[in-house]
């Protein structure tokens, strides 16, 4: 029989990529929703509210891995109080969820895969390359990645084999990162953010849905990875990039840091400030980044 994977945050960006992807490599999937939709020949879907502490433990006895991909979007909505308390939970909370079925019906996994955030590291700019072995920051960003790999370590200690995906920027079409700026750019308005030197460490959707596939069937893989491309990419040259695709050369002035901050508030940090990421420990496990080059990335999502 195929083997079973369930999905949180299945039906995201990011998972309904994997889940196709998954479903290619011979893979059963399950997926963890508030709203369950009526079930395919390929996809199964289970009931749960974090929120409110449901779920169907039957999703996680069936399971032979769990991805865990759900959480509130760190830009969606300006950080007060109350918003970063709702990022924070939104992914610590499934996960102790599931722990307390494991933990229960002494249930074991081939393995758990979470997703992470390169913005343990923090919000800075800097010429120095973070790895895996890099301090997590003090700051908004670097606290919540820490707390959130905390809590995949509890599984851990339940003698399951653990990664966590420190992912990037990433790159698709018509979702994410993409949708929110393409459309400044494709009507010719399209500007360079502060000062435009912040680093922006990014990956291809196709490449990080194949990071998680590596990390299932790659036994020798556990604890974090950097997902996204080691390169000098910032915010000036995407900015620059994308106006030459769509067929223009920037000419807006630069957004003032100050203007960002006072519309941002404590958020505009994760734009306005970015690091230079590592990704040399997922290359050793001998995985190929497809998409390595920014224009011809950014073309396969526009196309």
């Amino acid at each position: 029989m195929a083997k079973n994977i369930l999905l949180t945050g299945g039906t995201g960006f990011i998972g309904k990529n994997l889940t196709n992807l998954l479903i290619e490599n011979g893979f059963s999937v399950s997926v963890f929703t508030r709203s369950p939709k009526e079930n395919t020949s390929a996809i199964h879907y289970y009931k749960w509210d974090p929120d409110h502490d449901y779920i169907d433990e039957q999703a996680v006895l069936k399971a032979d891995y769990i991805i865990h991909l759900s959480g509130e979007g760190i830009v969606e909505k300006r950080w007060t109080k109350k918003r970063k308390k709702e990022i924070l939970e939104s992914r610590i909370k499934p996960i102790d969820l599931i722990f307390s079925v494991l933990e229960k019906n002494k249930k074991t996994l081939d393995a758990f895969v979470s997703a992470s955030a390169v913005g343990i590291y923090g919000a800075f700019t800097s010429h120095k390359i973070c790895t895996e072995n890099s301090p997590p920051a003090n700051d908004f960003l670097g606290q919540t990645c820490q707390e959130w790999e905390k809590a995949v370590d509890k599984i851990n200690t339940l003698g399951i084999r653990t990664v966590k995906v420190r992912t990037g920027i990433v790159l698709g079409r018509d979702e994410g990162f993409l949708k929110k700026i393409v459309p400044s750019f494709k009507s010719g308005f399209g500007a360079i953010l502060g000062t435009g030197k912040q680093y922006v460490p990014w990956i291809h959707i196709s490449d990080l849905c194949s990071i998680y596939v590596k990390a299932i069937v790659n036994t020798e893989m556990h604890g974090p990875y950097n997902a996204c491309i080691t390169d000098n990419t910032t915010n000036a040259s995407l900015s620059k990039t994308l106006a030459n695709i769509f067929g223009y050369t920037i000419w807006l002035p630069k957004a003032p840091k100050f203007v960002l901050k006072i519309v941002l508030g404590e958020m505009s940090a994760a734009i306005l400030e970015g690091q230079r990421v590592s990704s040399e420990k997922i290359q050793k496990t001998g995985f190929e980044f497809q998409f390595t080059d920014l224009e011809r990335a950014l073309v396969s999502c526009l196309k």
